[in-house]
């Protein structure tokens, strides 16, 4: 599922799922509602199926550019 019109606003579900894939985390769709880290959690039981399509694109996203944090 492609799609178009994503939030990559500072802690939205594409960019929480993105930034999963980047420290090489699991796959666990969540954001907030302020910036990362600043106002309330959403998990992934709280949110639309859009908002849940929106993490799994950030996370194939970074997936797909192969972007990792090195560790080393």
């Amino acid at each position: 599922m492609q799609i178009l019109d994503i939030n990559t606003r500072h802690g939205g579900p594409w960019d929480r799922g993105s930034a999963d894939s980047y420290y090489d985390r699991a796959r666990a769709p969540h954001y907030y509602t302020g910036g990362t880290g600043h106002g309330t959690r959403i998990e992934q039981g709280g949110m639309t199926a859009a908002e849940i399509a929106e993490y799994h694109e950030g996370y194939d996203a970074n997936e797909a550019n192969g972007d990792k944090k090195d560790w080393g």
